[in-house]
């Protein structure tokens, strides 16, 4: 019996293959950066793959991973782009309720400041310049925005929704670029 996707917790994603003996880069999920292996096995989105951490390291931006059975390049190079997943109860209980896995955000309902429909929640990110939150409206481009404890106040798990407070201008269009393409003059 197949576990339903909120039974799990997207732990790391592989990437490209690193040198000829097997070794993948990969991006974790989380704060620690090498403790995607902590929890056993990871097991792929269908849950038809699963992989031991024999021994990781970080370099640069990525976790450099060797897992068991993957012994040469073009094994790792079939890999890239898996998620890699572990069972939810294999991970310890918020403490708090500030804490709270990603996971648990995708598709909870965003609203504003005064309870109207923003959008779903879709994703949060990290470009290395903080966390954002990705929030689809029901048309148009995915908003962006800083998630931090001023912008999104209130996470409400339990009724299934976050509130988000637009930092002042969020939706403001800015200056028009001028029509002749000269650049616009200074007051």
């Amino acid at each position: 019996m197949a576990n339903k996707p909120e039974d799990r917790i997207l732990m790391a994603q592989i990437g490209a293959a690193h040198g000829i003996r097997g070794e993948v880069r990969v991006k974790p999920f989380g704060d620690d950066p090498l403790s995607f292996g902590d929890y056993g096995k990871l097991e792929s989105a269908d849950g038809s793959r699963k992989f031991k951490v024999k021994k990781a390291r970080i370099q640069k931006t990525v976790v450099v991973t060797k897992f068991e059975g993957v012994n040469s390049r073009n094994e790792a190079e079939v890999l890239n782009g898996m998620k890699l997943y572990i069972a939810r109860e294999k991970l310890p209980e918020t403490e708090d309720e500030d804490e709270f896995y990603h996971t648990d955000l995708i598709g909870l309902k965003a609203i504003d400041e005064k309870g109207e429909a923003i959008g779903t929640v879709l994703a949060l990110l990290n470009f290395g310049a903080g966390d954002l939150i990705e929030v689809a409206p029901k048309s148009g481009n995915s908003l962006m925005f800083p998630f931090t404890k001023a912008v999104v106040p209130t996470i409400d798990l339990k009724e299934g929704y976050v509130e988000v407070h637009a930092p002042e201008g969020f939706y403001d269009e800015g200056e028009k670029e001028p029509e002749d393409g000269s650049k616009p003059e200074a007051d």
